[in-house]
């Protein structure tokens, strides 16, 4: 990525949101870098350097500003990268797939080799695939040392090192301070028992658009809009709890609380989380290329999934009916095939089902809340498809095929595809054109007109959806 350094160094002049997180500077008469809003003295010009991603700032030598934080920054969209590539590779480390397998074995899993996997990361993000995902192991460190109480040695696994000596060594080495004098400096740390983050944004973001969106499309009993907050409970492995994530009073960021039990997986939920709220967006762009379209709400996000499969099973109850109707069989779901579950809201009481289980499910059970024989065989199939391959809503480097492939399971449709890669896929350009609510926004049936239409959007049609959807709110 080339950075014109006379433009970067004017954002970093005007603070301007707009670049917070598409960029760093690193300073090299203190050695921090820092985000382009830090609100620290302006430095030289001529002691700055700019860098695309934190990655290559801290290869670079440079530390992370314990004052802007860059660890809790918005991030790159990576579905606005050209290299398609490069954008799923990115988006399964940051993910976390590394913590999982090998490069190698990732490279397999895309059906490219190792080398060329290591070329596209490397031409894309300025650095090698293992320092990418170090550097996320030590920003997602560096945010548990300062915003939690939690032990050295917990934070190290939950940070997805695999040893505390690991941890040890590229904290000293990157950052030349060991945790515990980093913790010490840091001063921040909550000893509530529970674990809360801000996780920051480009604004506008249209909270309450948000929240109704995901009121109307919730799972009863596993999600809830409280008091302006969205609240859910969390399965990951062996560790439940719940999550609760509302507009922060200090910044422009969201803040999320982690229920005690969900410590190890923390890294997971703050990723789920950016995603699910579109955290990585970039509304001035969006908001440009939709013109009027956007001109009342250009703080609307594309919503995304905190969890595969629970979307898909809820693309596919909303098929040929109200949302209102799809909403009411989705709670009666949650209920027939979820999991009883303590939590501090009388909202929260169940887990989702799980694919495994699902699929082990009887067609009589499914007709019994109300769903269709047709219906309950494409969810039996989805159940299936994704207790076999949970990957299943990872787009991988060819969106369209992935579109395409998950039209072959049964009763998956045009429809269903493009609102799953809206979602699921967080692909910003996918277009459910023969949806009926955009038919009655634009007047128009033909699907060959509203698609040539939706041609002035590109690559945002995703969101554009959102606002037509909106105008009949």
């Amino acid at each position: 990525m080339q950075l014109d350094p006379d433009s970067c160094y004017q954002a970093l002049v005007s603070r301007d949101p707009r670049f917070d997180g598409l960029m760093y500077v690193g300073v090299s008469s203190t050695g921090i870098y820092c985000r382009l809003i830090c609100n620290s003295r302006r430095p030289l010009k001529r002691n700055c350097t700019f860098y695309p991603n934190a990655a290559a700032a801290e290869q670079a030598g440079f530390r992370p500003c314990l004052r802007c934080r860059p660890e809790i920054a918005p991030g790159n969209a990576l579905v606005d990268s050209h290299n398609r590539l490069a954008v799923a590779l990115g988006r399964r480390i940051e993910d976390g797939a590394l913590n999982e397998i090998s490069v190698p074995a990732l490279a397999a899993e895309m059906g490219i080799s190792d080398r060329h996997l290591r070329r596209v990361v490397q031409d894309e993000f300025g650095v090698s695939p293992n320092k990418l995902l170090e550097t996320q192991r030590l920003l997602t460190a560096k945010l548990l040392l300062t915003d939690t109480m939690l032990p050295v040695t917990e934070v190290a696994y939950a940070s997805g090192f695999a040893s505390l000596r690991r941890f040890n060594d590229a904290f000293k080495t990157n950052y030349r301070l060991n945790p515990s004098q980093f913790r010490r400096g840091a001063g921040n740390a909550k000893g509530s028992g529970r674990f809360v983050f801000d996780l920051a944004y480009r604004p506008p973001l249209d909270w309450a658009a948000l929240l109704q969106f995901l009121d109307k499309r919730l799972y009863a009993g596993v999600e809830a809009v409280v008091d302006s907050a969205y609240l859910r409970t969390v399965r990951m492995g062996e560790h439940v709890g719940w999550v609760r994530v509302q507009p922060s009073a200090r910044r422009h960021a969201l803040c999320v609380e982690i229920a005690p039990g969900l410590a190890r997986a923390i890294p997971v939920i703050l990723t789920r989380v950016r995603k699910l709220f579109d955290l990585g967006a970039e509304p001035a762009r969006i908001a440009q290329r939709l013109g009027k379209l956007a001109a009342l709400c250009p703080g609307l996000r594309l919503p995304g999934a905190f969890d595969g499969y629970e979307l898909a099973i809820r693309a596919v109850l909303g098929q040929q009916v109200s949302v209102k109707a799809a909403t009411t069989i989705a709670g009666r779901f949650a209920a027939a095939f979820g999991e009883p579950v303590a939590t501090p809201f009388p909202e929260l009481r169940l887990l989702m089902p799980t694919a495994q289980r699902v699929a082990k499910v009887a067609p009589a059970a499914l007709a019994k809340i109300g769903v269709t024989s047709a219906r309950a065989r494409t969810l039996l199939g989805v159940s299936r498809a994704m207790a076999q391959n949970p990957n299943l809503l990872e787009p991988g480097a060819d969106v369209e095929a992935a579109i395409a492939r998950l039209k072959e399971l049964p009763g998956i449709g045009e429809w269903t595809a493009q609102y799953l890669a809206m979602r699921g896929f967080s692909w910003p350009d996918a277009f459910p054109a023969t949806d009926l609510g955009i038919c009655k926004a634009l007047g128009m049936e033909d699907e060959r007109k509203i698609l040539a239409h939706a041609e002035i959007w590109r690559p945002w049609r995703g969101y554009a959806a959102m606002h037509l959807w909106r105008t009949l709110a």
